[in-house]
């Protein structure tokens, strides 16, 4: 209504302004165009705003930082209409002293200012005309520019308040994004025959975390499992069965025994001629698709799947079955299509493609007219583009494949498949897993670790820490069981999402299960702290429905008002991961949100007691709102960690 009313006032204002051109009362004919100008952007900075109100749903949490950059930039635009992108950065502030969030774009103009125009600003000037501009809204109290031209915004308290409030009656609900689109996440991708080790750990937890962020953001996500499940490696084991297992057509080894005979068919295919090529006849005979070679590829396919399921029950990971087999059928179509568009050259019997700004070629067929994993890789990028129209493909793979991977996706956008304008193709990039050592992280005999023993390993080493705790004499069988399922796998899991993506990071059980600091056991910790707070105070969930309904959030205490305004940065971090796909500012985010929690609760009594009999005397409810809250958040904050807390701990 506030808004509406402003239009109304301001397409007056413009009315006016063109009346009085037109009786020649204008002090100047220049001054009436800027100041028509602004007018006009104003307005359509209102009305552009209030229809995104009107769009948004009601539930929508609101980016409290990409507000204030609409506020602003409209600000800047309006003080500036004829600066092309001027700067426009809004940052929470660090300091309480200088207020809420800051916009520091005055520097960049004055830079600019200087650049384009030749003109030399002070940049304090510059945030003296920014302020003056700053539309009317709901949530800045007030602005002060301080030092050389820092622009300290102060929040609104009853605009904080309210949001808190929405959070609660609603839940937390991710912020507008605007077009659902559709999304496919490339991760995991152990091989078949081969048992899934600590390598595999990265892809599939980081992976799988994306996938829930997309989905909780409203994405249509695929999420897709490229097996190694095709290629020379099974005529080479399928002939070696067939020495050493003559009920292979009827049964496959167990995945132990499948990786011996797969490392002794390696051996073998290295060293002996006659098997060299017995390996290349199966391998025929398998493309040709003999149904004999098929059972048995698919009982060898069968094994590796049932063991690799036991891997994603534990770890909680949904993930849809799309190996290299799958593409099959497309390598030819995709070697035709790059020859009938003049890319291919022949190169001592190979196809090869050559992609721009990179040195090494793709081979798109061999000379014995096989294909490659370069014609592998293109067809099901084609594929998830073409036919599955994708809008964001998101190959969560080691860094050692990034040279591959952006030449595949240039060769993609080469020959017309994409635009990256319109469609985004990344690489999500991750370094390696590293022992105490700082070296690769293997067996104290230099084998790599087996995942399924690293996840039992887990799960001990969680046990014998809640015993330790004397948790076993406090809890049920049942509830102890939870509680060593969610710290064992909770651990792991942020031990790895909680490390920058892009750098090796040191696997070390002792230091994940440490319950200080930021880790999972802490946070799990804190959780349930948190959440027996209103349990311990006998209110219940109907409880607090109804005073999430009635009460005002009374945010007068600073540390009221530093976890209420935490609280609410949950939408912006997520945008940010959105967009950068770094997994770890969530858990920072988290950690953050427990420690301003803690500071909050020893300086403000949500439930008081009589000293004495420890009766309990008054109930803040206001308080037990801003607990709710702050585990409401972090509840969703583990869910898209895929991170299961506890009632009880």
């Amino acid at each position: 209504a506030f808004q509406e009313n402003e239009i109304k006032l301001l397409t007056a204002e413009i009315e006016g302004l063109k009346n009085a051109g037109c009786l020649g009362i204008s002090p100047s004919l220049e001054g009436l165009r800027d100041e028509n100008a602004k007018l006009k952007y104003r307005l359509n900075f209102l009305q552009k705003s209030l229809q995104e109100e009107r769009n948004k749903t009601v539930k929508s949490m609101i980016n409290i930082n990409s507000c204030l950059q609409e506020i602003f930039g409209a600000a800047i635009q309006a003080a500036y209409p004829d600066l092309e992108n001027p700067p426009l950065v809004v940052t929470p502030s660090q300091q309480p002293k200088f207020g809420d969030y800051q916009c520091n774009s005055a520097m960049g103009i004055t830079q600019m200012l200087l650049k384009t125009k030749d003109l030399k600003v002070s940049p304090r000037e510059i945030a003296e005309k920014i302020t003056e501009h700053i539309p009317a809204n709901d949530c800045i109290e007030k602005v002060e520019i301080a030092g050389p031209g820092f622009i300290n915004v102060h929040l609104r308290k009853d605009f904080v308040s309210k949001q808190l409030s929405s959070l609660l009656m609603n839940g937390v609900q991710p912020p507008a994004i605007g077009r659902r689109k559709k999304v496919i996440v490339d991760f995991s991708s152990p091989n078949i025959a081969k048992e899934m080790h600590v390598g595999h750990l990265r892809s599939t937890i980081i992976g799988e975390s994306m996938c829930r962020l997309f989905e909780f953001a409203g994405h249509d996500v695929l999420r897709l499992n490229h097996l190694g499940d095709w290629g020379t490696q099974f005529g080479m084991l399928i002939a070696h069965l067939q020495d050493k297992f003559p009920d292979y057509l009827m049964v496959s080894p167990p995945i132990g025994d499948l990786q011996a005979f797969y490392k002794e068919s390696k051996r073998r295919f290295d060293t002996e001629e006659e098997f060299k090529k017995r390996a290349y006849q199966c391998v025929v005979l398998l493309q040709s698709k003999n149904p004999d070679f098929i059972k048995a590829w698919e009982l060898i396919c069968d094994v590796s799947r049932k063991e690799f399921q036991k891997i994603y029950n534990c770890l909680d990971v949904t993930v849809t079955e799309r190996g290299e087999s799958f593409y099959q059928e497309m390598m030819k179509d995709i070697v035709k299509e790059f020859e009938d568009k003049g890319f291919v050259q022949v190169d001592d019997g190979r196809k090869i493609v050559f992609v721009p700004g990179f040195s090494v070629p793709l081979t798109i067929m061999k000379s014995d007219g096989g294909y490659t994993y370069d014609t592998s890789d293109l067809a099901a990028l084609r594929h998830r583009l073409l036919e599955e129209k994708g809008d964001i493909l998101i190959y969560v793979v080691d860094s050692g494949q990034s040279v591959h991977l952006q030449t595949v996706f240039a060769a993609g956008q080469m020959i017309g498949w994409y635009d990256p304008k319109v469609t985004r193709v990344t690489h999500a990039a991750f370094g390696v897993v590293l022992g105490e050592d700082k070296k690769k992280f293997k067996t104290r005999s230099g084998d790599t670790v087996r995942l399924i023993d690293l996840l039992e390993e887990g799960l001990k080493r969680a046990m014998d820490k809640l015993k330790d705790k004397e948790r076993d004499k406090v809890l049920t069988a049942e509830e102890l069981k939870a509680a060593q399922m969610s710290v064992a796998f909770g651990c792991i899991k942020y031990a790895d999402l909680s490390h920058n993506r892009l750098n090796d990071y040191v696997f070390s059980f002792d230091k994940m299960l440490d319950d200080r600091g930021n880790t999972a056991a802490y946070l799990l910790y804190a959780f349930t702290r948190i959440r027996a707070i209103a349990r311990l105070a006998s209110i219940d969930e109907e409880m607090l429905r109804k005073a999430a309904r009635e009460e005002v959030l009374i945010l007068d205490h600073e540390k009221e008002w530093k976890l209420g305004k935490c609280i609410l940065r949950f939408p912006e971090i997520l945008q940010k991961i959105l967009e950068d796909l770094l997994l770890h500012t969530l858990c920072d985010y988290l950690y953050e949100l427990a420690t301003t929690f803690t500071e909050f609760y020893d300086n403000c009594y949500c439930v008081e007691k009589d000293r004495q009999s420890g009766q309990i005397v008054k109930v803040n409810m206001w308080r037990l709102l801003l607990c709710e809250a702050t585990a409401t958040v972090m509840a969703k904050g583990f869910d898209i960690l895929g991170i299961k807390p506890v009632q009880r701990m």
